[in-house]
């Protein structure tokens, strides 16, 4: 991968920023890309890098896109003829280059990592942190009341911890509470977790707010030291995640675009920049590539009419 895509991918994971990475993995003349060649396209739709011909940057931008959403990798494939390529695993579009060839690109999403919120300067606060941090978790520990509410805009995961063991105790789970995260586990006994739902409830706080709260925090494993006790909050934090639905990741807010379908290929093509288009019979007509624009103006009553029919 070249030296610069490098670096923008440590400086998308650095900042938290969901990207895909796209690589050939086979390619067949007379097809511009080379097996090895590579792209990065971030959440906003941003492609860098090369991929091959132009043609095949809409496929790849909208699948990306899917990826991004699902969490999961995807292996696409772009042939002339897309019956003849298509085999279990592989998704197949019809390739659009006037130069022709085919092209088969692994798209892998890179999601940022999950956040963990640790409120306490507890022993199992600690264990926490650390057995979070070896997890890949993104841990904040937040030690003493009154410090900064960590960011609340974020499109990544977020779960919460308070094992601030009898230390300001009620003001870490309403802090906690209003970052809503998908999880939010108290480390406390069940008659001292009772008088916090006392105190805030007499604060104010919902009793929707406080039916979402995991305490005591953990699965059931007996857990007794600091460390065991820390096992047993992220153990059920894992189960939490793993039965869930993947993480989407959402593009920043924009409005929907208008979109048309090329009368050659019948891609998706987004109207506003579009870069390839024709007018015939007063209808504007938008194309993903030179090449369909290109056979469409060659003989645009035969398209036209295959078009309306459809």
């Amino acid at each position: 991968m070249r030296a610069d895509l490098l670096q923008l991918a440590a400086d998308l994971s650095r900042r938290g920023e969901p990207f895909v990475l796209a690589v050939v993995t086979w390619r067949q003349a007379p097809s511009s890309a080379q097996r090895g060649d590579s792209a990065i396209i971030d959440a906003a739709g941003g492609f860098h890098g090369w991929l091959g011909g132009s043609c095949t940057r809409p496929t790849v931008l909208r699948e990306a896109q899917a990826a991004l959403r699902t969490g999961t990798p995807r292996l696409v494939a772009l042939a002339p003829d897309p019956h003849s390529a298509e085999r279990p695993g592989v998704d197949v579009f019809p390739m659009t280059c006037h130069s022709g060839g085919s092209v088969e690109i692994y798209l892998e999403p890179v999601l940022p990592p999950p956040q963990l919120l640790v409120f306490g300067a507890s022993p199992v606060a600690g264990a926490l942190v650390r057995l979070g941090q070896s997890l890949g978790y993104a841990v904040i520990a937040v030690a003493a009341a009154g410090e900064p509410d960590p960011d609340q805009a974020t499109t990544r995961p977020r779960y919460a911890v308070v094992a601030t063991m009898g230390e300001d105790d009620e003001e870490a789970i309403a802090a906690a509470l209003r970052l809503a995260p998908a999880y939010l586990g108290v480390v406390a006994s069940a008659r001292r977790f009772a008088e916090m739902r006392q105190t805030l409830r007499a604060r104010g706080v919902a009793e929707e707010a406080l039916a979402t709260i995991h305490s005591p925090a953990g699965l059931d494993i007996g857990a007794r030291t600091a460390e065991e006790i820390a096992l047993s909050v992220l153990a059920e934090i894992v189960q939490l995640r793993r039965a869930a639905a993947p993480p989407a990741v959402e593009a920043p807010p924009a409005d929907v675009a208008a979109t048309a379908v090329d009368p050659i290929c019948g891609m998706t093509v987004t109207v506003a920049g579009a870069r390839h288009l024709a007018e015939h019979a007063g209808q504007t007509f938008y194309f993903c590539c030179a090449g369909c624009r290109e056979r469409f103006v060659a003989d645009p009553e035969r398209y036209a009419t295959a078009e309306a029919r459809a």
